[in-house]
């Protein structure tokens, strides 16, 4: 939605919220008019600030963020991910190889 669609639907509710506040309220016309007015504006410049606001972090969240860094120091732990379960793996095997070759010793040993 646009932000100028947003704030003449705010300030249509606000002009339709007035008039119910206003109708309920209001012993006259000019306290009818008076709440009407009252509400219609504080609908437009809560709008306003709400829109303010939403562009506000959308600006925020574009122009602050790094990038390049984070895809560099994301590479940068892919790397060390790949050392560490290499390392691993050679660890393993290692295991593997020790148990069997243990595992052989002791059924020579027993022959």
């Amino acid at each position: 939605m646009l932000s100028e669609n947003f704030i003449y639907f705010f300030t249509v509710q606000g002009f339709f919220i007035g008039i119910i506040f206003g109708l309920l309220k209001s012993f006259d016309a000019f306290g009818l008019l008076s709440y009407t007015l009252v509400i219609t504006a504080f609908f437009y410049l809560f709008g306003h600030i709400v829109i303010g606001f939403y562009y506000r972090t959308m600006n925020v969240k574009t122009y602050y963020f790094p990038k390049e860094l984070h895809e560099k120091e994301l590479d940068m732990f892919v790397h060390e991910i790949k050392k560490r379960e290499q390392l691993i793996d050679r660890a393993v095997s290692m295991r593997d190889s020790l148990s069997e070759l243990n595992l052989n010793d002791k059924t020579e040993d027993s022959k």
